[in-house]
């Protein structure tokens, strides 16, 4: 018989012959995690000249886990501000970070990488935290505090709005063991307020993105062309199947991702299905004057729980917009509407059913002002800044109400 692929079966499946291969695998796996959690220690003693301090020398800290894939929205945000934190100087308490495809794999390496760091936390150190993480947020949150350090989070995705898996009491609960808590924007964060949350907090005010990729400089076309990159599906976004009823000559469509239906959507000759490209990709060759943030199954507003969601997030494909140099179209209600507005960078839109007529009312002069706006935003992206500056707020918050104790 063939000895089934490690980790590839079910629970089920591994019953009788093929229990034991299951139960050795598991074994195996486990030592060698273990070496690299004492590699790691015996690393963590010899490292300290590296480690950022701030006054009574408390140690900021953070904690890597394991990953699925780079390319993901999610998984993109959290490696970033891994990388700012380890460019600042703080201190990786965790096992290294890693990129596992396999479920199994992935929930003991982080399960390992938490018992680590733990372990490896001294009174009075910051340690900072990426929210959501899974099933450990509370038990970390609770170890910190008993070892004597403070907790920051950094708020990605808020499961009580899109996916539903937690009740807005759970959520804020599990938000509350925090000290500190960065929050997207000052909606979310009065969403917070408003919702009992009792740590301290602050805004990040858009995601950073990372990459060495230079931005392209495309030829000039004769109308506006529009990027939209993520799903395309008729499910996911609905709209996409229905603004081309609104588009007359002011702009075209360029969109990148994957399932869209050109044969269903109405106005079909606007729009150019370019597929899926990475990032990095895009960032060298958007085809596109702006980049579209919208969401949902209706073109006058952004319906449905992810356009609910609008109004409080802010969209990772925004930052990756700014970094192809691409002034913003978005809905005018969602969060990161005001940022636009501050900044100059792009229109706000109330519907997009409004899309053709502003742009055909849109002149050089304001285009090419919008694009110099962006080109400043990018780079500080490009640098981390947006983060760099929402962390070092809450460390120094930090430490001013500990001097005040």
């Amino acid at each position: 018989m063939e000895e089934p692929e490690i980790f590839k079966y079910s629970f089920g499946d591994a019953l009788g012959d093929h229990k034991i291969t299951f139960v050795c695998h598991i074994t195996c796996f486990s030592i060698l995690l273990l070496t690299f959690v004492f590699i790691d220690l015996f690393k963590s003693v010899n490292d300290i000249n590296l480690c950022f301090y701030i006054k009574l020398k408390s140690m900021v800290c953070y904690l890597s886990k394991s990953y699925k894939e780079v390319n993901s929205a999610g998984s993109k945000a959290k490696m970033d501000i891994e990388r700012i934190m380890e460019d600042l100087g703080f201190r990786n308490v965790g096992l290294r970070q890693a990129l596992f495809s396999n479920a199994v794999i992935a929930y003991f390496y982080t399960l390992f990488s938490v018992l680590k760091g733990i372990f490896c936390l001294h009174k009075d150190d910051v340690l900072v935290l990426q929210y959501p993480l899974k099933k450990y947020y509370s038990f970390i949150c609770n170890a910190a505090h008993w070892k004597g350090c403070k907790v920051i989070t950094v708020i990605h995705d808020l499961g009580s709005f899109r996916r539903k898996r937690l009740t807005v009491e759970q959520e804020i609960a599990r938000l509350n063991h925090s000290d500190y808590v960065i929050a997207h924007n000052k909606k979310m964060k009065g969403w917070l307020e408003n919702h009992g949350c009792k740590a301290l907090l602050g805004t990040l005010g858009i995601f950073d993105y990372l990459s060495s990729t230079m931005a392209s400089a495309p030829e000039p076309s004769e109308t506006f062309r529009v990027l939209y990159a993520g799903g395309l599906s008729l499910r996911k976004n609905a709209f996409l199947y229905e603004v081309g009823k609104y588009i007359h000559s002011s702009c075209r469509f360029s969109l990148y991702g994957n399932g869209f239906e050109l044969e269903n959507a109405a106005g079909k000759e606007f729009f150019d299905y370019m597929g899926f490209v990475s990032s990095d990709d895009l960032i060298a060759g958007a085809q596109g004057d702006f980049g579209l943030v919208w969401d949902g199954a209706s073109v006058s507003s952004c319906t449905g729980d992810f356009g609910e969601y609008l109004q409080y997030n802010n969209p990772h494909k925004t930052s990756l917009y700014i970094r192809c140099n691409l002034p913003v179209i978005i809905w005018n209600k969602a969060a990161l509407a005001d940022f636009v507005r501050e900044n100059g960078i792009g229109l706000c839109l109330d519907s997009l059913e409004d899309l053709d007529a502003t742009l055909a009312a849109l002149t050089p002069e304001q285009y090419q002002t919008m694009k110099r706006n962006v080109v400043a935003v990018s780079d500080r992206l490009a640098g981390g800044g947006f983060f760099t500056q929402a962390v070092m707020d809450a460390i120094e918050t930090l430490k001013k109400e500990r001097n005040d104790c």
